[in-house]
């Protein structure tokens, strides 16, 4: 829920938020926090991903502000960023953005904060969904189901049979 006070965007960038929220336009928009699925799947992805950072060059990242424009700071749910120093807040386009769906969230909404995130230079977006069980592959307007997760070019990937079968696991 967006709160109606405008604030400038340093005043954002200086203030810590319990929880974080995202900065749209001049106006604090909370966002929809995880339950236990979002949470186990953001976990379990970001290990995979942390697994391979020395194999793939890569970093991996949560919950972190990305500025996405003079105007925008999005907050997504996994961020993938080549080794080496990083900015306190992104502001270069990640290799990756992982969203997982929390309940409230939409596609709708969900293709909104993609938007952003291509207007930046993001060319490679997954969304997950744990109430569908089902993943996307964004690249540009191409929005692809999909069970194996990738980003064109490299090889970083995941498995999203595998994920939901341990997000299964968890819930016995």
């Amino acid at each position: 829920m967006a709160t109606s006070t405008q604030i400038p965007l340093a005043e954002y960038l200086d203030t810590v938020y319990r929880p974080d929220c995202e900065y749209i336009d001049g106006e604090l928009v909370e966002k929809n926090m995880g339950k236990w699925e979002h949470s186990r799947i953001q976990v379990l992805l970001a290990a995979w991903l942390f697994q391979h950072e020395q194999l793939w060059h890569i970093q991996t990242a949560t919950e972190w502000r990305t500025r996405t424009s003079s105007t925008r700071v999005r907050i997504p749910d996994i961020v993938i960023v080549p080794e080496g120093p990083q900015a306190e807040v992104l502001i270069t386009p990640p290799i990756l953005i992982v969203e997982i769906l929390s309940p409230g969230d939409s596609y709708a909404d969900t293709q909104r904060r993609a938007q952003d995130y291509f207007s930046m230079g993001v060319q490679t977006i997954w969304i997950i969904d744990p109430e569908t069980r089902t993943a996307r592959l964004c690249t540009g307007l191409t929005w692809t189901e999909t069970t194996r997760l990738e980003v064109p070019g490299t090889p970083i990937y995941a498995d999203v049979t595998s994920i939901f079968t341990a997000l299964d696991r968890s819930r016995a």
